[in-house]
């Protein structure tokens, strides 16, 4: 086993005192030496190791330590105890000057520029992958044959059936909102007649459709997303590849295509729950019988609200198919990053969808359907 490590201070006039250790300086008996040796209140001008027997890392960590703190000489060390000291002295981060960490602004300014840069990016990916949608569309179109009817019918009922409940529910909800905040705000002006037309021409024309394209978005999008990232992560993608199957032909043309045929289908079934939730409280709060609110929403509100809501619903779709199909393409490496590809697939649908929303009302609006 060898001594156990221990030392000794011998006073030496100006230059300091002599620190001599003996023994050995290992992990199995330095841990009591250590808590004597910072408990040290006086200057030591050199260390003698004449003494000490085995030393191992720890053992020269601490006589580095010493030294360093007290500014002094090792002397007497043996060849192996020096490369030790030496190594540990090395790795020695304490007097590394951390690095400069930029102001406010800088950082401000370069997490803005970085998010810029990523999003024209996917923007740029998003460009590309629609392109490689439509010749794959084309090609499809030549060759009716490579269809796959099943998986596209499949998603039909992933997309529209199965949405009909959350949608129809969100929709009688906010139907029933609007008409008990217009009730209230034109009732100040003895106007409460005209909740109908508010109830009629905001559901039919901007919220049935936008609604339905969020809640899309975040139930089929994110859904996308997550089946075609974990096949990238398995390697199913690649093997289809592999075999001669195109992914976009096999996987991301169904999704495509039944998000753009469903959103015109849900969108209309939004408009008619949210007018029932509008004409529900308007019958309850303020006694307008249902046939009166049907009669008045056929007189106020114009056919072209009902186009306007019509042609953005495919589109809407569209958006939210790409996004959610272009971000689970681009999985690569970790189940991380599946959930990183599903949220950012998610965000990029909303964002664009509302983008979008504002660009069709100045559109529609400079072209007469105001």
């Amino acid at each position: 086993m060898g001594a156990p490590a221990d030392f000794a201070i011998e006073e030496r006039g100006e230059t300091g005192a002599v620190l001599r250790f003996s023994g050995n300086l290992d992990i199995t008996t330095i841990a009591a030496l250590d808590k004597r040796l910072k408990a040290i209140d006086q200057p030591i001008g050199l260390i003698d190791m004449a003494d000490t027997g085995h030393i191992d890392t720890v053992g020269a960590w601490v006589v580095y330590r010493l030294a360093r703190d007290q500014r002094c000489e090792i002397v007497n060390l043996s060849e192996s105890g020096s490369r030790l000291v030496e190594a540990v002295g090395r790795s020695d981060i304490s007097d590394i000057e951390p690095p400069h960490r930029p102001n406010v602004v800088s950082r401000v300014l370069a997490s803005v520029g970085e998010a810029t840069m990523t999003a024209l990016g996917s923007m740029l990916g998003m460009l590309g992958f629609f392109g490689a949608l439509v010749r794959s569309l084309l090609s499809l179109i030549a060759h009716p044959r490579r269809i796959r009817w099943a998986a596209t019918v499949r998603h039909f009922e992933l997309v529209g059936v199965s949405a009909l409940g959350i949608v129809g529910l969100m929709s009688f909800l906010i139907g029933i909102v609007i008409a008990q905040q217009g009730a209230v705000q034109l009732r100040q002006f003895g106007a409460e007649v005209f909740t109908v037309n508010l109830v009629g021409r905001l559901t039919i024309r901007e919220l049935g459709v936008l609604m339905t394209a969020i809640m899309v978005a975040g139930r089929s999008g994110s859904a996308f997303a997550a089946q075609i990232g974990t096949m990238k992560l398995t390697e199913e993608v690649d093997a289809m590849r592999t075999i001669g199957v195109s992914p976009v032909e096999a996987l991301v043309l169904p999704r495509v295509t039944a998000a753009v045929l469903m959103m015109p289908l849900l969108g209309f079934y939004s408009m008619i729950v949210a007018m029932i939730g509008g004409a529900f409280l308007c019958w309850i709060v303020l006694e307008i019988p249902p046939a009166t609110f049907v009669v008045r929403i056929q007189e106020v509100v114009p056919i072209t609200d009902f186009y306007v809501g019509m042609i953005k619903a495919p589109v809407f779709g569209l958006i939210i198919a790409l996004a959610g199909c272009y971000q689970g393409m681009q999985v690569r490496g970790n189940a991380e990053e599946v959930g990183m590809r599903t949220t950012a697939a998610v965000v990029q649908a909303i964002f664009m969808v509302i983008v979008l929303d504002a660009f069709f009302a100045v559109f529609f609006t400079e072209v007469g359907w105001g």
